[in-house]
């Protein structure tokens, strides 16, 4: 008889942004390095797209919070 799946605990949530992309940008290498066994490269493209959740999340938060700093209103980028 097959054995059920084990059930595993879910990664942990990226600190920051700039960990969740870095993670992400390394897991994409290794994806696109055609060296994963395809159970892998299932999990990893799981994983990925938890990253790509958790960075558009991110850049959302600071999109509002910085529409709350304009008055309401996202401002065009000035560079001084």
């Amino acid at each position: 008889m097959p054995k059920a799946p084990a059930a595993s605990t879910p990664p942990p949530e990226p600190a920051s942004y700039e960990a969740a992309l870095q993670e992400l940008e390394q897991l994409v290498a290794r994806i696109e390095s055609g060296q994963m066994p395809l159970d892998q490269m299932l999990a990893g493209y799981q994983r990925g797209a938890q990253l790509l959740q958790f960075c558009r999340a991110r850049l959302e938060a600071v999109q509002e919070q910085i529409k709350v700093l304009d008055d309401g209103a996202l401002q065009p980028w000035n560079e001084a």
